[in-house]
């Protein structure tokens, strides 16, 4: 088989699976062994002294683990036909746009219903405390999840995929699912995630931008790119603010503030200057953009294999 039609066509199938089924709830999944790992490695080291470099041992190796692992299957079983299926499985449980658009349409629908049940359904898809958010956080909450999990579940794994294949894009997630579980600045997390945060924040540096340029690409209005530029900037993390910027001059929206995270309050800056009332609307118009932003990824990853 064609060396480049194997890199292709896992790729091409694994988008299609995530396109259409999203992910498999009730299938073994990678990234929640991972959640296991890290739960695990965290009960154990984050106590005592020296806990930031216990943290940094912890991640360092979990990355280094998960990108050899696959890594080295691949050379000890190089069967063509065997890592075309494996490398489709591996690609549809890395990317996550379908469940991520099936979760903020949900808080939306739950919100139709009742505020409290849109407060239990943003819980689900957001790390802040949901229990005294009013009806225009639950949606603020949400449609920066989807901005921001946009680079995180789509872009970023696209793009680590295009420089190190399957087995950078596992290892991704590995980075990723360490930031957002032990990535936080709270007195639990900020010496022993303090390393797996920063090795995030490099490895989203530019899967972040792009996403944003993306986004901005897809709504069509290319003089927004100022507006990213300037309020991107503002965000605490040095990535999550391009993409929810992107999508608050798209929607000319404000998003950020103070949030409760962990017991703990962070007030985080605004982006935009429009505060006006989200609507479902809204949600239609953010969920377009990040499927053109998704495709218009995909078309740049194969372009990427086809040719260099």
């Amino acid at each position: 088989m064609n060396e480049t039609l194997l890199i292709i066509l896992p790729l091409l199938l694994g988008w299609l699976l995530d396109f259409f089924f999203g992910d498999p709830s009730r299938l073994p999944h990678p990234i929640v062994w991972f959640g296991k790992m890290i739960s695990w490695g965290e009960h154990r080291l984050n106590n005592g002294n020296h806990r930031m470099a216990k943290g940094a041992v912890m991640a360092i190796s979990f990355i280094l683990m998960v990108f050899f692992v696959v890594w080295g299957f691949k050379q000890l079983f190089p069967n063509m036909e065997l890592w075309l299926i494996l490398d489709t499985i591996i690609i549809f449980y890395c990317l996550a746009g379908t469940t991520l658009i099936r979760e903020v349409r949900e808080v939306f629908l739950a919100l139709d219903r009742s505020l409290e049940e849109g407060r239990q359904q943003v819980a689900r898809i957001v790390g802040r405390d949901t229990s005294q958010l009013s009806a225009q956080e639950v949606r603020t909450a949400a449609l920066e999840t989807l901005a921001e999990n946009l680079s995180d579940g789509v872009i970023a794994p696209l793009f680590w995929f295009a420089l190190l294949g399957t087995p950078g894009m596992l290892a991704y997630k590995m980075v990723n699912t360490l930031d957002s579980m032990i990535g936080y600045r709270t007195e639990r997390y900020k010496d022993f995630g303090c390393w797996a945060a920063h090795i995030d924040d490099v490895a989203n540096f530019i899967p972040a931008r792009l996403t944003a340029l993306l986004m901005v690409i897809a709504s069509g209005k290319l003089s927004l790119m100022k507006f990213v530029w300037k309020n991107g900037r503002k965000h605490a993390s040095p990535n999550s603010g391009y993409p929810e910027a992107a999508l608050a001059g798209i929607l000319n929206c404000r998003f950020g503030g103070p949030h409760y995270y962990f017991g703990e309050l962070f007030d985080k800056p605004f982006i935009g200057e429009n505060d006006r009332e989200l609507t479902t609307a809204d949600m239609r118009t953010a969920v377009r953009i990040n499927r053109t932003a998704e495709l218009l990824m995909l078309a740049l990853t194969l372009v990427v294999m086809i040719f260099l």
